[in-house]
């Protein structure tokens, strides 16, 4: 057993205290003097029952005292361990965040409906670890693999364009999300790519990273975002914000051939519907189970404690109660 906060276990001091002065009253009032002539009537005499018995309230509301301290410094138990399934995966999720990517051919558009997809897909795979990787003109890591997915999905919001230069540099995205796992132990890497474009700035040649990627034994999983032909581009104009038609280009040969290269599968999402759709296809085909042991089995003992609390002051009352009725 051991306690969250153990520092409030010196508060154990205050019943003791409380019990030293108990004893120190007692004994100073239990000594009243009478003069007697022989003191033979009271030898063979002992303490009674009812003598006891009214120490016994003081006691309990000590012990309920000293029960309500250990309770509120979180006692826990750690003796049992448990076996579970996981995962054993690691995801990386590599997403544009180029302004082409506010195309309104996705509802809102494009980017909002990645991360809101990219969310459920986090939610889906509690065991596993992840991180993010945005990629405009350049990239960076936005969250390291973590299976804290609180931050992960909070992280996940916050993502938008204009923090970085805009371009769209597939190199260096998906270079970036290879260098967040490279190191990892974990029995099946992979890495869910999302771009809307052509690769057209970066340090890092996109064939590169797809070839750093398979020597890890990394598999990218690529997805090309965008309608066919032309899409609604919010743009501002002399006369303010406006919805323009703009031209979708999407250099689908190079992200097969980056998928193909690392054990992959490509593939087109032209609606939230079919990303969603994608997103549940890459769920299901990466499952690589494995039992581990996991941390120990805690058990929180703070109710046992303050339950016995309980007990011990309802009996006082009782008692104090039966005490008052005696002559």
């Amino acid at each position: 057993m051991f306690f969250e906060y153990p520092h409030l276990l010196s508060l154990l001091a205050v019943p003791v205290l409380l019990l030293a002065l108990y004893l120190y009253r007692e004994l100073k009032d239990s000594l009243p003097h009478m003069r007697v002539s022989t003191v033979m009537p009271w030898k063979a005499g002992g303490p009674t029952v009812l003598g006891m018995v009214r120490h016994l309230p003081e006691a309990l509301r000590l012990a309920a005292l000293s029960l309500i301290i250990i309770a509120i410094a979180r006692p826990r138990s750690s003796s049992q361990m448990e076996r579970v399934d996981t995962e054993g995966i690691d995801i990386v999720l590599a997403i544009d965040v180029s302004t082409s990517m506010l195309a309104r051919d996705f509802t809102p558009d494009r980017l909002s409906a990645a991360k809101d997809i990219s969310i459920e897909f986090i939610s889906q795979r509690p065991t596993d670890r992840m991180g993010i990787v945005v990629f405009a003109g350049e990239s960076y890591t936005q969250c390291p693999l973590t299976t804290d997915r609180a931050t992960l999905i909070n992280l996940m919001k916050e993502v938008q364009t204009d923090l970085i230069e805009d371009g769209t540099a597939i190199g260096n995205g998906l270079a970036t999300a290879v260098a967040r796992m490279k190191d990892s132990d974990a029995k099946s890497r992979v890495v869910i790519l999302l771009t809307d474009g052509v690769n057209n700035s970066g340090e890092v040649n996109p064939e590169m990273a797809a070839e750093i990627a398979k020597t890890y034994g990394i598999r990218v999983y690529t997805i090309g975002v965008g309608r066919q032909g032309e899409a609604p581009y919010p743009v501002m104009t002399p006369w303010g914000p406006d919805v323009q038609m703009m031209q979708v280009q999407i250099d689908e040969a190079l992200l097969k051939q980056i998928a193909v290269e690392t054990g992959g599968q490509y593939f087109r999402a032209d609606d939230n519907t079919k990303l969603s759709e994608i997103y549940s296809e890459i769920n299901r085909m990466e499952k690589t189970r494995t039992t581990v042991d996991s941390f120990p089995v805690y058990k929180d003992l703070f109710t046992n404690y303050a339950v016995a609390a309980l007990l011990c002051l309802l009996l006082e009352v009782l008692i104090r109660a039966l005490l008052r009725r005696l002559p």
